[in-house]
């Protein structure tokens, strides 16, 4: 599913425009407020436009692994951006996911918090929206549902609609080397997450919008794989993807590999490559962080990443 095709470039405009209508709706965002959101770079500039849209005044709070493209896609819609410094702990007020909290409990009548990572609004949206589309697009053929997670939205709730449809659905969620999810998927307990380049996905805190009872397997990927994934799909499909589309493909792909009979895997790419030609696609990043991007010729694989991001064996 080509999520960068959304007017805001990425997969985000389906949380916020659902979060957004939800809250006009219940009363809970007046004319007048203040949208605030804490986002690794996509929910910002979709808080950013829909605000604009909408004739709200938006803050943005990130930290500095957002992208300089976001960023600026951010202040062009007229948000006001709130960046925090490097090495913040989690439970620290100024950590950039505590600052929209901070600021609305100060003065509710003033801002709507987005709440991104707890909102269940979040997992509804694609619950309502990509869960049926698959679906449909696939003639309920899809057996794996493959994506990563930050909040959790997009795996819990497209994955809760496609196991309603069919239990068999198999739903994998990648995670970064370096992220926590693994950890405590597999033991319920997490220690201080690591560094990683990829974003979007990972995390270093257990979100509230995250269903891990909907997910069957976690695949562990690093910096690199995911990175070369998207020169690849650049360069032999003509599809210019963030980071975490080469995470997502990277674990279809190994599904495809290692299956053994017919399967239909479907995949999200999250974003536009647009968004990281400073990061992904810049060769002084890539070689600052020892991130090597290796030849594009064909391998022997059975399987085929194709246009659409879906990866089918």
């Amino acid at each position: 599913k080509a999520e960068f095709m959304n007017p805001g470039l990425s997969i985000k405009d389906r949380i916020i425009k659902n979060i957004l209508d939800e809250a006009e709706k219940s009363g809970a965002l007046k004319p007048g407020m203040t949208i605030i959101a804490a986002s690794s770079g996509n929910t910002g500039a979709s808080v950013a436009m829909m605000a604009a849209m909408r004739g709200y005044k938006a803050i943005v709070t990130t930290n500095k692994k957002c992208s300089t493209e976001k960023m600026n896609a951010i202040k062009a819609y007229g948000a006001e951006l709130v960046v925090s410094p490097d090495g913040v702990p989690p439970d620290s007020p100024d950590h950039y996911m505590n600052i929209p909290a901070t600021l609305t409990a100060k003065a509710p009548d003033q801002y709507f918090d987005i709440d991104q990572y707890e909102n269940q609004s979040n997992p509804n949206a694609y619950y309502k929206t990509l869960g049926p589309e698959i679906w449909q697009q696939t003639g309920g053929t899809v057996t794996h549902f493959v994506a990563g997670a930050s909040t959790g939205g997009t795996v819990s709730g497209t994955g809760r609609f496609l196991k309603e449809q069919n239990p068999d659905v198999h739903v994998v969620m990648p995670d970064p080397v370096g992220s926590i999810f693994k950890q405590f998927y597999d033991t319920g307990k997490h220690g201080p997450a690591q560094k990683f380049l990829v974003e979007g996905v990972g995390k270093d805190t257990i979100p509230g919008a995250l269903n891990l009872e909907v997910v069957d397997e976690v695949m562990v990927l690093s910096d690199s794989q995911c990175f070369n994934m998207c020169h690849k799909m650049c360069k032999q499909e003509g599809v210019l993807a963030g980071g975490s589309a080469g995470l997502n493909v990277t674990c279809a792909v190994e599904l495809a590999n290692r299956a053994t009979e017919p399967c239909t895997i479907v995949t999200v790419l999250c974003d536009s490559g647009v968004k990281y030609l400073s990061k992904v696609y810049n060769d002084e990043f890539l070689e600052a962080n020892d991130i090597t991007i290796k030849g594009t010729a064909n391998s022997d694989s059975n399987s085929s990443v194709s246009s659409d991001g879906d990866t089918t064996c």
